[in-house]
C-alpha cells in the first residue's frame, strides 16, 4: 500500500528531525509489522497530511512498547528478525523506545487537544497494561477479568484510540469508531494468543507454545485449566520449557475440552460485535479487516 510507505516517510522524517545518526540507524533496524493501527486511520480518517502525520506518531508509540516489550522478556527476535535488544542491547533498546515516544509526543502536541487527549489517554493505559502483564506471570493466572483488563488496556486501548482519533479528524461518530477499535483490539490480542498455540515456530517467527513458557495464560488456557480434570498436571507444566509430548498433550487437552474451539469463538464473536458498531457507516473496508482477521485458518 502507497499510503503505508507515506507512514514510513513521515517517521523517519521525525527521526531526522531528531538530528541524531544513531537514532536514524536503530530506526532501520526495526521490524515493520502489518501497520493495523495506521490502516484504520486511514481507512476512517481518509489519507491526508493530518491523517499520516497521526499514523506516524501512533506507530512511533507502538514500536517504542514493543522495543520496552522484548527488554521485559528478554526476547531477541521481533517478527522473525533480530531485535534491537539482541542487535545492540538492553540499555540501547530502551533508550531508542524513549526517544520515538517523546518525538511521538512531541508532535502530538501540534495535533488538536482532544485526539491529543486521546492518544496520550491511551499510552497511560497501555503502560498499566504492561505492568499487569509482567505482575500476571509471576504466578498462574485463573482470572477471566484479569485477562481481559491487561489485553484491553496493553493492546486494545491503543487501536481504540486511533479509531477514535481517526474519526474526530474526520468528524465522524468518534462513539462508534472508538468501540469497534477496542472489539478489533481485544479480537486482535484474543486471536496472537490462540496463534501462538495453533502455528509452528516457522510461521510465527518465534518459539511456538511460548506464551505459557513465559508464564501468560491466555484465554485457551484459562478455559483449559476450568475444564481440565487435569488440572495440578498443567499446572505443573507452568514456566517450564515444554517436551514435544507436554506440547502435544496441552494442544490435545484444548481439543479435547473445546477450549480452543470456544477460545476462537469468543475472538470472533468480538469481531462481528465490532462490525455491528459501524454497520450504518456504509465502510466496506472497516468489514474487510475485521473479517480477514477473524476468518483464517487456525
Amino acid at each position: 500500500m502507497i499510503e503505508l510507505e507515506k507512514v514510513k516517510e513521515q517517521i523517519k522524517n521525525f527521526i531526522i528531525e531528531c538530528d541524531d545518526e544513531k537514532c536514524i540507524e536503530l530506526l532501520e533496524k526495526l521490524a515493520t509489522g502489518k501497520m493495523l493501527r495506521s490502516k484504520l486511520i486511514l481507512k476512517i480518517a481518509g489519507i491526508n497530511e493530518e491523517s499520516i502525520k497521526l499514523c506516524a506518531i501512533v506507530e512511533m508509540i507502538h514500536a517504542s512498547s514493543l522495543l520496552h516489550d522484548d527488554v521485559i522478556d528478554e526476547a531477541d527476535t521481533r517478527r522473525g528478525q533480530p531485535s534491537v535488544n539482541a542487535l545492540y542491547d538492553n540499555k540501547t533498546s530502551i533508550m531508542f523506545g524513549d526517544v520515538l515516544y517523546s518525538k511521538a509526543f512531541t508532535q502530538l502536541t501540534q495535533m488538536p487537544k482532544e485526539i491529543a487527549y486521546t492518544i496520550s489517554n491511551a499510552v497511560t493505559l497501555l503502560s498499566i497494561g504492561e505492568m499487569i502483564d509482567v505482575d500476571l506471570t509471576k504466578n498462574f493466572n485463573t482470572s477471566y477479568d484479569k485477562y481481559f483488563d491487561m489485553i484491553y488496556k496493553k493492546t486494545a486501548s491503543l487501536i481504540e484510540a486511533s479509531a477514535k482519533a481517526a474519526a474526530l479528524l474526520a468528524k465522524k461518530d468518534e462513539n462508534k469508531f472508538a468501540l469497534y477499535g477496542k472489539n478489533l483490539g481485544l479480537a486482535f490480542q484474543m486471536i496472537d494468543d490462540i496463534l501462538d498455540i495453533t502455528q509452528d515456530s516457522k510461521t510465527l517467527g518465534k518459539p511456538a507454545m511460548l506464551d505459557f513458557v513465559e508464564g501468560k495464560v491466555t484465554i485457551p488456557y484459562l478455559l483449559l485449566f476450568e475444564r481440565t480434570e487435569h488440572k495440578d498436571k498443567l499446572k505443573s507444566l507452568y514456566k517450564k520449557e515444554l517436551l514435544q509430548e507436554e506440547s502435544a498433550w496441552i494442544k490435545q487437552e484444548m481439543i479435547n475440552t473445546k477450549a480452543l474451539e470456544d477460545s476462537i469463538k469468543q475472538a470472533k464473536q468480538l469481531g462481528h460485535e465490532a462490525i455491528k458498531a459501524v454497520e450504518n457507516e456504509n465502510d466496506d473496508s472497516l468489514v474487510q479487516i475485521m473479517t480477514a482477521m477473524i476468518e483464517r485458518e487456525f
